[in-house]
């Protein structure tokens, strides 16, 4: 399944994500801290769902009350 999702109250602008049978296979970030994003985005393959979604739902990005992994989270979560 692919997931193409549109972060809200960040600074990335799009992302796509492949899930198959509850598994992260990949994730492609635009807009946003491209380094981080890629470090994100290497970490959450192969991850299951489940796992995405407990360890980033919630962190915060400065005085914002969401992140780019927080919204990968919410991503997920509205996709499952």
């Amino acid at each position: 399944m692919t997931i193409d999702f549109k972060p809200r109250g960040v600074c990335s602008q799009r992302m796509i994500i492949e899930v198959e049978d509850g598994v992260v296979q990949s994730l492609q970030v635009r807009g946003g801290c491209n380094g981080n994003l890629q470090g994100i985005s290497k970490l959450v393959e192969g991850m299951p769902v489940a796992e995405v979604i407990g360890r980033l739902e919630g962190i915060r990005c400065g005085f914002k009350p969401t992140s780019c992994p927080d919204q990968l989270a919410q991503a997920l979560k509205q996709a499952m």
